[in-house]
């Protein structure tokens, strides 16, 4: 699962996915890092998109809830760490 493409909102957009992943202290490095080469897969209970569980670059794991646009296209929805679902 490599995508060529990553949609990013405006990191000024309130509410976008920039917004949403630094809230809970990730970087879009981490986020693009991690969907990379993801160690795990699931669907999301709540919004029932994809998830990937992956390394940030410092290497927490970090979850990353994703639409997929297309085969070739992702857009993250929101990223946390894994320790943040466990609290």
């Amino acid at each position: 699962m490599t995508w060529d493409s990553i949609i990013w909102d405006d990191e000024d957009e309130p509410g976008g996915n920039v917004d949403k992943i630094q809230q809970h202290g990730l970087t879009v490095d981490d986020v693009e890092t991690a969907l990379a080469d993801p160690v795990g897969h699931g669907i999301s209970r709540s919004s029932g998109c994809p998830m990937i569980w992956g390394l940030a670059i410092d290497g927490r794991l970090i979850v990353v809830v994703y639409e997929e646009i297309d085969e070739f296209t992702v857009r993250p929805v929101t990223a946390w760490t894994d320790r943040e679902s466990e609290l």
